[in-house]
Parts: structure tokens; C-alpha cells; sequence
């Protein structure tokens, strides 16, 4: 009844599967000996008619705007939440969450939050078309940003985070689904939670906060879950810290077949050396997964549906139970499978969406497809274009500049190019507690470290700086360059202005005295690569010759940047 109740407030038109086998729903391959023939995709990963695909994309896109799973860990009550945030400074919760903190309260309402956290806004529907047509949760575009869920529950309602907190963007006045974002701080929001939550008396809430007492009770839940979560905040704004989220976190639970609780563990954790080893990296395009057959940024999910993943890995990081997670699971295929289509059938942003196609000098575009094809096709795959179709005389600018088709490989290759290592070495303290789990042995997912990163695709890859998986080098310019001469600290502000705040060139942040002096205020944007984890070593080998020289002029780089524009 609870789901049916949140189906019907936020629009979700979804089917109730119950099944203990996720074979018998789920008839795509997620084998490890899955191959992908090339120039084929699975953006219809279910293989269903266009129509189909189509409603399994919206219903699949709502998921993502709006967490799914009832059974989550962390529900905050939004109704005293908002009135703690609006409070002056002589009520006494938030003296003490002050007190805690060490600090005051950084934003004073829940708007300021959403900001803080990096939600993105709605885009106006009435104006947008294509992939920036994002569906409303009930059909009426909501009065909070992408990511916030407002879930109804029993004990009022609560406020959680969904997909979309991570996996949409906002580009030049457009938000866009399934891009990283890059100004997110999920986990740093987490780690606050953890840091002040448990230490506030649920009475005191109660009074300071005018809670009734269910949400008095809801927030004691979400205490109580705070226990079994381990945290740590990204090293900088836009990374991502989910592997030390999950390994800390398993190590205040019970090494049996569910994790169980544990309020020993709770406060005594097992040392699990994420706590201090650093294994950030930013989150992935939603696009790519057509492409590949193993997932993550290092390729160590070898088998399953990543979706699944997102979702125990998501709930350990918040606290769940595992049996209630999987029995979740169980009741709401469906709703995996709606999301799963989704997430496989989204598409890639095109330069010309934002800038005129006359930015690009085809001529320029097409030498540097000899470039690529010598220097980068190997890894990454090759690119059919437009205008090498017969037909080319008769189509536009725009449709000149299309990639027709792309060959990847067969199997997601894995490959180590010297990129600092530490977010692949931070898989193997916590992979194998993974792979115990009864939840994982039912999701048929296999998790195995691996040495070195998956080469991706590169679909709109003129949007997805900055690069490497650890968001370390701000453009493209600066990645074709020698490591030892990339930029040693930039900043990783907001994409508002396409003339100040991105450099159109070389694709990517802008760097030195171009970056806006507003953008240094906000210190967590910041990167410095000197740091471990973070560093801007590697991927050179392919622009260089034996002797250690440059293989390409300024203006053959250009070429090929100009290429790459185009993807």
C-alpha cells in the first residue's frame, strides 16, 4: 500500500512484479562472457518496440528523479527539517547542531541546501525538446530541484536523494540527464549527517524542530541508521566517495550473508584502510553503458546488471537493511527494469546543441579524424561520420557533424595508461565482503578489482570535463599535453556563461588567469593535483614518440580537438 500511495502522488505508472528469480524478468545478458558485436549497441536493452521503449524510458527517468526504494535507510522529516533551517539562532537545536559542527549552520533554508548539495533545476518543458525534455514527476513541474525526493511514508513525509543527484548536470542554462555532475556533494552531505544527527537528543528535535511524533519516530530511524554508515568527504567538489561509503560502512556490520547489524561494530568498526586511502573518482555518463559489458570506472563489475549495484551499494551507504532491500528488490522488478531502459537508452548532448556548427571548421574536424584513428581508435573506438556518407552534398551543417556509428570492442576492455592508480586499488578492500553477500548472489553480480581503467567511449565527450576518472586534468588541451607540464590546480566552478566559464578551444575549464575570481570563493572547487588520488599523471604514451617528444604540432592537436568536438 505504501508504494501504491507514492506511485499515485508522484505520477509513477508502474507494473508490481514479484519474483524470486531475477532471471525470469531480467532476459538481458549480464554474463561476463557477453560479447557486443561492433558498430551494435543495447540502447534497447530489453529489445522491446519503439512504444515500449518509450514508456519504460519515462517511467524509468521518474525513478531517477524520484528514489524508488521505500525501504531506504535515511528519510530526513522535510516539514521540521525546513522549520529547523528557518529557526534564529536563539532555538536551542540549532545551537546545538552549531555547537557540534563546531560551526554555524551554512545554509537557512531548504532551498540553500539543495544549492549547497548541487541539485540541478527542472528544465522548462514548454521550451525544451529532445533529450533536455525531462518528465515532471506528476506531470507539474515540482517546486524543488532534480535529485530531492519528498517520499510519503507512514511517519510523514521524508526527505532523500535520488540518481539524479549524481547523474544529471546543468550545462549553459540546460540540466542534462545522465551527464556527471559536476558540482555535487552527496557525500559531503552524508558525512555532516553522520557528524551531527546522532549526537541530537530526538526530544530535542522534537521541540526545536515542532516535529509531530511521527516524524519524532522517523527521525529516530534515521538515527539509528546513521550508526551503521561510514563516511568520508571527497577530496574535492565533484568526486565522488562511494567505495570508502560502502567498505566503512560493511565494516560496522556482521560478516555474515546479510550484514547484519551490529551496535558493537557500530562503535567499534572493523579498520578497513578506505578510511584513509584515497579512492575518488566522479561519477559515470548514464550514455556510455550501451556501449560496454562491464562496469564502473575500472571495469570491476565483470558481471549483473549495474543498476542493481547502484542500489545495494546506494542502501549500504545509507544504512538499509538487506533483507528489507531485498525483498524490495524482489517486489519491484519492474521498476529496475523501467530504470535500467532508461539509463541505457539515454543519449549524449551535441556541441551544436549549444554553439553554432560553424564553431567547428569541418575541414580541421576531418583531419584530426586521421589523428584519432591513429592515436586513439585502438582504446576508445572508431567514429563514422556524416560527411564521409555518399550523400554528404545534401545535408546541412548540423547533420554534417553527426556520428552515424560507433565501433567499441566486443567486451570492455580494461587497460592501465599510468592514471593515478588509486581508485582501481581501492576495490580490493572491500570486493571480496561484496561478493558474500546473499543479496549480491541473488543480483548475479560479481565484483573483481582489476589493474588499470576501461577506456570509454567518447560520446559527448566535449562535455564531460574535466577528465580522467578522477576529474584531474581541466580540458583537452590539457590532456593531449605532457603530464609533467598540465595545470597543477584549477577550479572546478559552475557551466553558466559558455563565454567566461568555459574555455571553447581547448574544451573544458578554463585555467590560469582566465579562471573567474568569483570561483576561487568557493574553496571545495579547488583541485590540486599534487595530492594522492588525485593526481594528473598518465595517459601520454599515444601522443608520444620513442624519445619522449610530442608527436603532434599545436595545430594538429587542434585538429583533432576540433574532431572531438563533434562526437
Amino acid at each position: 500500500m505504501k508504494f501504491v500511495l507514492l506511485s499515485i502522488l508522484f505520477g509513477i505508472s508502474s507494473i508490481q512484479i514479484t519474483s524470486a528469480d531475477n532471471s525470469s524478468w531480467d532476459t538481458a545478458d549480464w554474463s561476463r562472457n557477453f560479447k557486443l558485436p561492433k558498430g551494435e549497441t543495447r540502447e534497447n536493452i530489453y529489445d522491446v518496440s519503439e512504444v515500449e521503449l518509450a514508456k519504460l524510458k519515462h517511467n524509468g527517468y521518474l525513478h531517477a528523479l524520484q528514489y524508488p526504494v521505500t525501504v531506504t535507510g535515511l528519510l530526513v522529516p522535510i516539514d521540521p527539517l525546513r522549520d529547523f533551517l528557518e529557526a534564529d539562532e536563539k532555538n536551542p537545536l540549532r545551537r546545538l547542531v552549531s555547537k557540534i559542527a563546531k560551526k554555524r549552520v551554512g545554509f537557512n533554508s531548504v532551498q540553500e541546501m539543495y544549492d549547497w548539495v548541487g541539485l540541478n533545476p527542472y528544465n522548462d518543458n514548454e521550451v525544451e525538446t529532445g533529450i533536455y525534455q525531462i518528465p515532471y514527476p506528476g506531470g507539474v513541474k515540482p517546486d524543488f530541484p532534480m535529485g530531492a525526493t519528498i517520499m510519503n511514508t507512514k511517519k510523514g513525509k521524508g526527505l532523500t536523494f535520488s540518481c539524479a543527484t549524481c547523474h544529471t548536470s546543468s550545462l549553459f542554462g540546460k540540466s542534462v540527464m545522465g551527464l556527471t555532475n559536476k558540482r555535487v556533494r552527496a557525500n559531503s552531505f552524508f558525512h555532516m549527517a553522520k557528524k551531527t544527527v546522532p549526537f541530537i537528543p530526538s526530544k530535542l528535535f522534537q521541540i526545536g524542530t515542532r516535529a509531530n511524533d511521527d516524524e519524532r519516530q522517523q527521525f529516530r530511524r534515521t538515527k539509528y541508521n546513521l550508526n551503521a554508515i561510514g563516511a568520508v568527504v571527497p577530496q574535492v567538489l565533484g568526486l565522488d566517495t562511494s567505495l570508502p561509503q560502502v567498505a566503512l560502512s560493511l565494516a560496522r556490520r556482521n560478516n555474515d550473508e546479510y550484514a547484519t547489524k551490529n551496535k558493537f561494530l557500530e562503535k567499534f568498526p572493523r579498520q578497513n584502510p578506505l578510511n584513509h586511502f584515497v579512492a575518488d573518482s566522479k561519477p559515470a555518463v548514464w550514455w556510455n553503458l550501451k556501449y560496454k559489458t562491464r562496469w564502473l570506472s575500472d571495469g570491476s563489475i565483470v558481471e549483473g546488471n549495474p543498476i542493481f549495484t547502484n542500489f545495494l551499494w546506494n542502501e549500504l551507504g545509507r544504512g538499509t537493511d538487506l533483507k528489507e532491500l531485498e525483498k524490495w528488490m524482489q517486489n519491484n522488478t519492474q521498476k529496475i527494469k523501467e530504470l535500467t531502459a532508461a539509463a541505457f537508452s539515454t543519449k549524449a548532448p551535441r556541441w551544436t546543441d549549444f554553439f553554432e556548427a560553424s564553431t567547428i571548421d569541418i575541414s580541421s574536424a576531418k583531419r584530426g579524424e586521421k589523428i584519432f584513428e591513429n592515436s586513439c581508435a585502438k582504446c576508445h573506438g572508431s567514429y563514422e561520420k556524416a560527411w564521409n556518407l555518399p550523400s554528404a552534398e545534401e545535408l546541412n551543417e548540423v547533420e554534417l557533424l553527426e556520428t552515424t556509428k560507433v565501433s567499441y570492442h566486443e567486451q570492455t576492455p580494461v587497460k592501465d595508461v599510468g592514471t593515478d592508480p588509486q581508485r582501481y586499488q581501492g576495490m580490493k578492500f572491500f570486493s571480496e565482503r561484496l561478493n558474500e553477500l546473499k543479496i549480491s548472489k541473488w543480483m548475479q553480480t560479481k565484483v573483481e578489482p582489476q589493474k588499470g581503467y576501461v577506456p570509454p567511449p567518447l560520446v559527448g565527450i566535449w562535455a564531460r570535463y574535466p577528465y580522467f576518472h578522477n576529474n584531474s586534468v581541466p580540458s583537452l588541451c590539457a590532456l593531449l599535453t605532457k603530464a609533467e607540464d598540465r595545470p597543477k590546480k584549477f577550479v572546478q566552478g559552475p557551466a553558466i556563461n559558455k563565454e567566461t566559464d568555459f574555455d571553447s578551444e581547448c574544451v573544458g575549464y578554463p585555467v590560469g588567469k582566465d579562471i573567474p575570481k568569483e570561483w576561487y570563493k568557493d574553496k571545495d572547487a579547488i583541485f590540486n593535483t599534487s595530492k594522492r588520488g588525485l593526481r594528473n599523471i598518465g595517459h601520454t604514451k599515444m601522443f608520444l614518440d620513442k624519445q619522449g617528444n610530442e608527436k603532434y604540432s599545436p595545430s594538429q592537436k587542434k585538429d583533432l580537438i576540433n574532431f572531438l568536438k563533434t562526437l
